[in-house]
């Protein structure tokens, strides 16, 4: 049984989404203000927050920058009625694993938080027995450690685009569409997301791309989608 937080202060949002993930097994508490929400979701006892961003005392940004402070990883799924691309980006780069705008479907979200929780289940098998470091031609990546360095330089990347960038590693020179980015990566493939796959590929490029504007790590297949380098370096 998954234990989730849901901090909303919409009172009837947070017993909808509350009644739809106890529906499917999950064991689910609700906080209603940032004070009280900050304090159980450092308490380390949940599998995933559902986070709103606007809330009454403290704002869903802060209670993610302090969460991501802590030592135990907690995942957060971030609410928003903001709709600029410019608040999304924000919240995944203080450390949201994802995020959806109001109004949202309810059955999308107990999809994402179950696409969430196969991920983290996915980690920790993978930190039972870790696959190691991958270096390629001057970058390398730390599956343990989740480090990414670029010629011994480390970069500051977000767990969505680690994740991203080890899926590609991984593969090299297979060329993969943004839905089958999508469903690897997210773990949904819901069709009118694939501007997810490009915001993020985008951010990754800016900071393990030695020139953004001439990539040499991921490459655009121009009709297809993106592929990572062939160990040889080769561009396209």
């Amino acid at each position: 049984m998954t234990k989730i937080l849901v901090i909303e202060d919409d009172q009837d949002i947070a017993f909808l989404v509350a009644m739809h993930l106890r529906d499917h097994g999950s064991e689910v508490a609700i906080c209603h203000d940032g004070q009280e929400g900050l304090k159980k979701a450092c308490s380390g006892e949940y599998e995933l927050i559902i986070l709103d961003l606007m809330l009454p005392g403290i704002d869903g940004l802060e209670i993610c920058r302090q969460v991501r402070a802590m030592e135990h990883y907690t995942p957060i799924l971030m609410l928003t009625a903001r709709n600029s691309e410019m608040d999304r980006v924000l919240g995944l780069e203080i450390g949201a694993d994802d995020y959806l705008s109001k109004p949202f479907s309810v059955r999308e979200l107990v999809a994402r938080t179950r696409a969430i929780c196969r991920r983290m289940s996915a980690l920790k098998n993978h930190a039972d027995s870790p696959p190691g470091v991958l270096k390629i031609n001057g970058l390398e990546i730390d599956y343990g450690g989740r480090l990414v360095r670029l010629e011994d330089v480390p970069l500051d990347l977000t767990a969505r685009e680690f994740d991203l960038l080890w899926h590609f590693a991984e593969h090299p020179g297979q060329v993969f569409s943004r839905c089958q980015l999508l469903d690897a990566v997210w773990g949904y493939s819901h069709e009118g997301y694939e501007h997810t796959v490009n915001s993020h590929i985008n951010r990754l490029r800016a900071k393990i791309e030695r020139d953004p504007s001439h990539p040499e790590f991921i490459l655009t297949v121009w009709g297809v989608g993106y592929k990572f380098t062939s160990p040889q370096g080769a561009r396209s």
